[in-house]
């Protein structure tokens, strides 16, 4: 099975659970072994690339800003990324700004995606009964890729994906053991650093370079 396996069942997903003018992200970066899986949320209107007249990919936070300040500050994207990002408005990034950005994460060997696909308007808050319709489908995409550690963003997501009450506050830099088709792989639960999670960035970045130094002898970094 390859990743774009599922996409129609993201897509039949989106139908149910999302906003019916928009698309469902996916997800982007290295599908091969990589270094870390970032699993945040659900993905929102301002997204460029949840528009249906989209034809490029269907990739997390593309035309967005803030989250690419973390990115960056622990190495994953490079300084001239991301001030070209800073710069820009969300209409000027165009398919080949965002495929030159997902680049960079592929050849930092990460993977970025939500645990929810279904795209809505706003950041209103999904269900735990929505978010685990996606479990099984996250699952798979982790079986597919098999990255060496997977970080969570947030209490819901990280709690929903561990099948365990999970609170970030006690949680930071401990390491939880999730089995998929018989591996067992690493999960780490940071703060969600966007939204109303902003305050947290540099909590979220702290334990991000953290997981590198401690988990990735090697690095990912630039």
């Amino acid at each position: 099975m390859k990743i774009s396996d599922l996409k129609s069942d993201y897509d039949r997903l989106q139908a149910k659970y999302g906003a019916k003018e928009l698309d469902p992200i996916y997800n982007g970066g290295c599908e091969e072994n990589p270094d870390i899986c970032f699993v945040f949320m659900n993905p929102t209107a301002r997204n460029i690339a949840s528009a249906k007249s989209w034809k490029g990919r269907k990739s997390p936070w593309l035309g967005t800003k803030n989250i690419w300040k973390l990115f960056y500050e622990v190495g994953l994207i490079s300084e001239d990324t991301f001030n070209k990002i800073q710069r820009m408005k969300a209409k000027e990034w165009d398919y080949d700004f965002c495929d030159y950005v997902y680049q960079e994460i592929t050849n930092n060997k990460v993977f970025i995606t939500n645990l929810g696909k279904c795209t809505q308007i706003d950041a209103r808050a999904l269900s735990d009964d929505v978010l685990k319709k996606y479990l099984n489908l996250l699952f798979k995409e982790i079986d597919i890729i098999n990255p060496k550690v997977i970080v969570t963003f947030g209490n819901q997501v990280s709690s929903i994906i561990l099948n365990k009450k999970i609170s970030v506050s006690e949680n930071r830099k401990v390491s939880h053991e999730l089995m998929i088709n018989g591996k067992i792989y690493k999960v780490y639960s940071v703060y969600y650093p966007v939204g109303n999670g902003i305050f947290n960035i540099d909590k979220s970045i702290e334990d991000i370079n953290w997981i590198i130094e401690n988990e990735l002898r090697e690095g990912v970094r630039i």
